[in-house]
């Protein structure tokens, strides 16, 4: 059973003064969270604003240490059927489901989200605006291709920054801890690290280098996402308390002293070597796409013939 929480009402002597208690609301989404990027820590920050506690739904075990680590998410459910159940939502205390508007198919080009419309148990969340919107007002486009796959529309803004942020100063007495780097492609490996670098103190900063720095050490190749698309990857990150935008590639003592850090720099005596147990790295991540390219084109493919098929499905539904 879901618990319970207290909020104090007295508006006017209208309502009684005593605590009364309200439910807490929990929301459910689920879905592939295939390479984990902004997009999807923003949706995620979204679904989460709908009540009190999010629970993600992971048809993969391996996202789910990545997903875990996003600051909005409260619970994670691995191995979770593509498909949502209405027995899921009641098992995990979720009071509704919520998704992005770039809804799949399942398999045999079905709405896997169904049986959720007619009882108000669906949301749908707009990934190209900061806003949600129910299901009932979410109109797909027309057109030959799916509105759904192939399609992420996002801009970043400083109000996404603003939002994003953890919105702290360090406390007085925090240990504060200082490491940089390109963080393209933020996968697991930076969580292991994070996580580790976050427990040495109390105050984890990042500093992020600027595309020109990361294509000096990395090559030309690099970065594959902007320093801004990687700021917002990186504060999602539960770990993380804030960040350098554009960080100096050389650690000076006046940065240090700017920020007040404890532990980084070697000249300083504050170096420490962080192994984060995990050898995953951002070129790996490349290869791998690289190599599942053409399987990767081909499944899309496949799913925005299903969907094109249920939108027209849905717009002559309209016109009847």
């Amino acid at each position: 059973m879901a618990s319970e929480l207290l909020r104090t009402t007295n508006v006017a002597g209208d309502l009684p003064s005593a605590q009364q208690k309200r439910k807490e609301v929990r929301v459910w989404m689920d879905g592939s969270f295939d390479m984990v990027h902004f997009g999807h820590a923003n949706v995620i920050r979204l679904a989460q604003q709908l009540g009190d506690k999010l629970v993600v739904g992971l048809q993969s075990d391996e996202r789910a240490r990545l997903v875990g680590a996003i600051k909005w998410v409260h619970q994670v459910v691995e191995n979770a059927p593509y498909g949502t159940r209405l027995e899921t939502l009641d098992e995990y205390n979720c009071d509704f489901c919520v998704h992005g508007d770039d809804i799949s198919t399942t398999a045999d080009g079905r709405d896997p989200y169904a049986a959720f419309r007619p009882v108000n148990r669906f949301r749908i969340l707009s990934r190209s605006e900061s806003q949600h919107r129910e299901e009932k007002d979410h109109k797909p486009s027309n057109g030959c291709r799916s509105p759904w796959t192939g399609r992420f529309p996002f801009l970043t803004t400083s109000r996404i920054i603003t939002q994003f942020a953890e919105g702290r100063d360090p406390r007085p007495g925090d240990r504060i801890v200082y490491v940089d780097g390109a963080y393209d492609l933020f996968n697991v490996g930076h969580v292991d690290f994070l996580e580790k670098a976050a427990a040495e103190g109390d105050f984890l900063i990042v500093g992020l280098h600027n595309d020109s720095v990361v294509r000096r050490y990395k090559g030309d190749k690099y970065p594959i996402i902007t320093l801004l698309e990687r700021v917002l990857s990186v504060l999602a990150c539960k770990y993380v308390a804030d960040v350098v935008i554009d960080a100096p590639y050389e650690v000076t003592a006046e940065l240090l002293d700017r920020l007040k850090v404890d532990v980084e720099a070697k000249k300083r005596g504050k170096f420490k070597f962080i192994d984060s147990g995990n050898p995953l790295t951002t070129e790996m991540i490349v290869e791998r796409i690289v190599r599942r390219r053409h399987e990767f084109e081909a499944r899309n493919m496949k799913k925005e013939e299903k969907e094109v098929k249920i939108l027209e499905l849905y717009h002559s539904d309209l016109n009847v």
